[in-house]
């Protein structure tokens, strides 16, 4: 099931005794189990019915125990054990999971990775639980992400706006679904969110950001790069040269991808790249300013300076200076 699915299945209240939560993206493992603990049990219930246990505090015996009790004065025990990836032992688990109660509602929160389905344990799960798993999105899914999340709260965003929070943000959804909160909150229904706007409320520049280097890059616009990286050298804290190298090498990747590519029509451009088919022009153009040779000579200089950022053959240059060479090199 999706995760859309499973919370419209909470809301009906059609429940399950087990939920096995996991997965590198916290963010509908915390949604899931959150509705769970907010909606269940009314206010006087959850004092006597349920329980909430972190796994790093607690034994597997422990929450056997509280989940096979049975409700006081209720219709559900609701038992939530999050970080359960730090409890120990929790294939013991298995010995509840394989006959659980149904007055019992057992949510587990196993964060940041997966348990093995071919092993026996991961077996069981998905045999006799509601097994979740949820993945982490690639950057290039990041921006239809981003629109659906604004668009299900009747809001708007434009493409660059969202290109923009995406790249500030990466791929995590939790810290991108805060950054839109706080800008849904200060617009009215059906407002649109703009680069201004991310501007002014979030700190984020519309105008100095790793999105607009890469595309001052790609026109080979030398005024506008070194006001880009002048802004990075001075805020080197906000920019750090390490992201600013793998911001880089994503696109000329997709430039050398382009220059290979025997269907140049846009739909294919937009699939190989990976790409909202509204940016394909900018890779069209870029491809036209670096050929092949140069776009090697290019990925040999972004390992250097990756190299060098993290202190290798570097002794005195700080982040500000390396970009500034960096990007004269590539320019030149």
């Amino acid at each position: 099931m999706k995760f859309e699915q499973i919370i419209s299945s909470l809301k009906k209240k059609d429940y399950h005794p087990v939920y096995f939560l996991m997965g590198e993206e916290s963010f509908y493992i915390d949604k899931i189990s959150d509705y769970i603990s907010k909606n269940v049990l009314n206010l006087s219930e959850k004092d006597f019915n349920q329980h909430i246990f972190y796994g790093k505090d607690s034994e597997v015996n422990t929450i056997i125990s509280t989940a096979k009790q049975f409700p006081i004065m209720g219709e559900y025990n609701v038992v939530i054990v999050k970080e359960a990836q730090e409890l120990k032992n929790i294939e013991l688990l298995e010995n509840y999971i394989l006959q659980p109660l149904d007055s019992t509602i057992l949510v587990i929160c196993y964060k940041n990775k997966s348990i093995d389905k071919r092993k026996k344990f991961g077996k069981d799960l998905a045999k006799n639980t509601f097994l979740f798993e949820s993945k982490k999105l690639y950057e290039n899914q990041i921006g239809d992400w981003i629109q659906n999340y604004v668009s299900q709260q009747h809001y708007k965003i434009d493409i660059k706006a969202a290109h923009l929070l995406g790249e500030y943000t990466g791929t995590s959804l939790s810290k991108l679904s805060n950054e839109l909160d706080k800008l849904m909150i200060i617009l009215q229904k059906g407002e649109t969110i703009t680069t201004e706007i991310i501007e002014k409320n979030i700190g984020i520049s519309k105008d100095y950001n790793v999105f607009e280097l890469n595309n001052a890059l790609s026109k080979r616009d030398i005024l506008k790069a070194n006001k880009i990286v002048n802004y990075f050298s001075n805020n080197s804290k906000d920019h750090p040269l390490v992201v600013t190298v793998a911001s880089l090498f994503n696109h000329f990747q997709k430039i050398l991808i382009y220059h290979t590519l025997n269907d140049k029509s846009k739909s294919n451009v937009a699939s190989q790249l990976k790409i909202n088919p509204f940016f394909v022009n900018d890779y069209v153009n870029a491809a036209r300013n670096f050929n092949k040779k140069q776009l090697l000579n290019i990925f040999s200089l972004l390992r250097t300076y990756d190299l060098k950022s993290k202190g290798v053959n570097n002794f005195s240059n700080n982040d500000g200076q390396l970009l500034k060479e960096l990007i004269f090199q590539i320019l030149h």
